[in-house]
């Protein structure tokens, strides 16, 4: 089995475009479909023809080239079951736990509510790869629009659960103003301080933070940290159950 390409790029203002292609059928998948024309010149870029678009959630950003581009390429698109009524085009609904093939790369469907009621990501183990959408970010996690603290924390823990070397993509470039916020809540994480330095400088030459890893949300991003000792006694919450650790957590983002 031949390895996906990928190919990251930006859309709209801040989302993240990614185009996943095997080289040995010519299949090209994009998540999300935040805005066409980027897509467009990206498939361009690389000679690729589009075959279908894996949606992980309702949001206008996420799907507003659903349409469009069904109607150009006749793409085949697949999107949470839970939330299928509002995913424009939708063709295949699919719910947690469900396995898909995608040119021969089995894909698993992982539902990860909070930042919407029926989010999915989309785990393609073989391929050590995850599209989390806007689950979970590079030292952040989605806002609570439609879930409750406690939701958002099983997703990220059904997250967490993942190998270490998995790469994750994500929905949005946020990283440079969750690295700020993170050194707030963890600031004797010596592997936080030195990744946001090294983040600093990535966005200041004009490059992505993505992808990253479980293993290094795991080491650095607060809201996968809400155990840790240090950080519930920087916020005098000892005692407090993990999801509590992490409602708070979330709710100093919302504000800050």
């Amino acid at each position: 089995m031949a390895a996906l390409e990928l190919d990251l790029f930006l859309c709209r203002t801040d989302n993240f475009g990614v185009l996943i292609h095997d080289p040995a059928s010519g299949a090209t998948a994009s998540i999300d479909a935040p805005e066409e024309r980027p897509i467009l010149e990206a498939l361009e870029r690389r000679g690729w023809r589009l075959t279908h678009i894996l949606t992980t959630h309702h949001h206008g950003d996420h799907v507003a080239a659903n349409v469009s581009l069904k109607q150009r390429f006749g793409v085949t698109i697949i999107g949470p079951k839970g939330e299928a009524s509002k995913i424009p085009g939708i063709d295949k609904q699919v719910a947690h736990g469900e396995r898909f093939d995608f040119a021969g790369h089995p894909v698993e469907v992982i539902e990860t509510p909070g930042h919407t009621a029926g989010h999915i990501s989309f785990h393609l183990p073989e391929d050590k790869l995850l599209f989390a959408a806007d689950t979970l970010f590079a030292l952040g996690c989605g806002r609570l629009f439609e879930g409750t603290a406690e939701t958002m924390w099983q997703s990220l823990n059904r997250l967490m659960a993942l190998p270490d070397d998995t790469s994750v993509y994500f929905g949005h470039e946020y990283t440079l103003s969750n690295a700020h916020f993170a050194v707030t809540i963890d600031p004797e994480n010596a592997a936080l301080k030195e990744r946001a330095a090294e983040i600093e400088e990535t966005r200041s030459d004009g490059g992505f933070t993505a992808p990253t890893t479980i293993g290094l949300e795991k080491r650095t991003n607060p809201f996968l940290r809400a155990g840790d000792s240090k950080i519930r006694a920087h916020l005098g919450m000892e005692k407090a159950s993990d999801a509590a650790v992490f409602a708070e957590i979330r709710k100093r983002k919302d504000n800050f």
